[in-house]
């Protein structure tokens, strides 16, 4: 199956990039690996969040068809790892938007944000909204961290600045997930159930394998993993990999340490999977800096080339403080025709400069695909669903997918299939943008569709 174009297209649009601060600190992937083991056993999970948690409500408004709650409370991340949640995402912010007539039951679903979904609108506007009038359905919707009023003062737009920031939503939403639906259950609230679109589905499915009980899941446009999504999904392209390249090469705690920490084994691992890394560049002889600025190993290129590109690798490499002779050097090897090859060996040897560097161990052909398998490997350890428990019936779960998604690649990952047996898939015709502009009415029928099947099930279960 193909990719969509419009997806494509759409990426191309967007002008910023993603992790422009980098991987995140050393000590902070740490704790974050060190808590993934607990949060993803649910044995071990059951009394991190008390079931009388406090949940507040300080703003009503009234629709014709509808109240909207206004809601918040402190996010439990924060009592379990402090620090870890920059100070503006503690308080954990949603709204409730209850139909003043119920049709069966007083059913609410937990709605998840994607990407770029700040605040409350879009999902109340484009399911919320509709889904009071054609189901009498509420809908819970909780505000990720990063985003909205939880969103860091030095971030970009949805850009989130360091790979680790996706690691500590899904450890925040997990939890707050936990203290919205046992809130829920105290207030009498019956069924309930999760959902979300793209990144905000991939949350809530992480959050419901947290969850005790049978419970309806419908994530939208999202998969078994994150790790394709940044590795060879459209979204690729937009990840700052020059910076993530830097500091993997010149911070050996990556390499040396967080590789040691990373315990995903499945099928489609980086550990199993050595053709992974051979095909994301198969080009031997390139030396890659960034997804777009390349340069060539012992091969003529245009004048300049390799000096410019040579020179970015002593960004943060020690040398900055021999700025001259740096110039000196990179003059040298655009009028004698020096190679970077050549270069490489008379520093890596201390012939020039007289100082010891580090300069072979940043000057590595395989860089790229070190970089781009260690995203896969940390990305599959927090957020591969086969790292987590298997949610406790899966014939509750409905996937609704996208044929043709670009955003989300199925290819050479494990299928939801696989880690849940007995769920649904749905698939849509076209690709990721456009199921999102015009098939929320398909992911709406698919939640009613769940609900139904829960109660069917578990008419009891209250």
């Amino acid at each position: 199956m193909g990719v969509s174009r419009l997806d494509v297209f759409y990426r191309r649009l967007l002008l910023t990039k993603l992790f422009i601060g980098g991987w995140g600190k050393p000590e902070d992937l740490k704790r974050i690996f060190e808590f993934r083991k607990i949060i993803g056993d649910r044995e071990r999970c059951r009394s991190l969040v008390p079931k009388d948690y406090p949940v507040y409500i300080n703003k009503t408004e009234e629709h014709a068809d509808c109240k909207i709650h206004d809601g918040f409370f402190i996010s439990p991340l924060e009592h379990l790892v402090p620090g870890i949640l920059p100070p503006e995402a503690v308080k954990a912010r949603f709204q409730f938007v209850v139909p003043k007539r119920w049709q069966k039951n007083r059913p609410v679903c937990v709605h998840l944000a994607g990407t770029g979904d700040h605040f409350f609108w879009r999902r109340r506007t484009l399911m919320a909204r509709p889904m009071v009038k054609e189901a009498g359905m509420a809908s819970l919707l909780l505000e990720n961290p990063y985003y909205g009023y939880r969103k860091p003062k030095d971030q970009l737009r949805s850009s989130l600045k360091n790979v680790s920031d996706l690691f500590v939503m899904g450890g925040a939403l997990i939890l707050e997930s936990t203290v919205l639906l046992r809130w829920l259950e105290r207030e009498g609230y019956w069924p309930l159930g999760m959902t979300g679109i793209s990144m905000g589905g991939y949350m809530a499915s992480l959050a419901v394998t947290n969850w005790p009980k049978p419970i309806p899941l419908i994530p939208c446009l999202s998969w078994s993993t994150a790790s394709s999504v940044f590795t060879t999904g459209v979204l690729s392209k937009a990840v700052n990999w020059r910076e993530l390249e830097k500091q993997y090469a010149i911070n050996s705690v990556y390499e040396e340490e967080i590789i040691k920490l990373l315990e995903y084994c499945g099928a489609d691992s980086f550990k199993m999977g050595p053709e992974f890394a051979k095909n994301v560049d198969s080009s031997e002889n390139l030396l890659v800096l960034s997804g777009d600025n390349r340069v060539s190993l012992g091969q003529n290129s245009k004048p300049g080339g390799e000096a410019e590109a040579g020179r970015g690798l002593f960004i943060g490499g020690g040398l900055e403080g021999d700025s001259a002779k740096v110039d000196q050097l990179f003059s040298s090897v655009n009028s004698n025709g020096m190679s970077l090859d050549t270069l490489a060996s008379l520093l890596a040897n201390n012939t020039l400069l007289g100082k010891k560097t580090d300069f072979a161990k940043c000057y590595r052909p395989s860089l790229h695909r070190e970089s781009i398998s260690f995203m896969k490997g940390v990305m599959d350890e927090c957020t591969h669903m086969a790292n987590f428990s298997v949610p406790v019936d899966t014939s509750l779960i409905i996937v609704v997918q996208a044929k043709e998604d670009a955003y989300i690649p199925r290819t050479g990952v494990l299928s939801l299939q696989e880690i849940w047996p007995g769920c649904e898939v749905r698939y849509l015709n076209g690709g990721h943008v456009s199921a999102y502009l015009f098939k929320q009415n398909v992911f709406r029928q698919a939640i009613y569709d769940t609900f139904d099947r829960f109660c069917l099930k578990y008419p009891n279960l209250h």
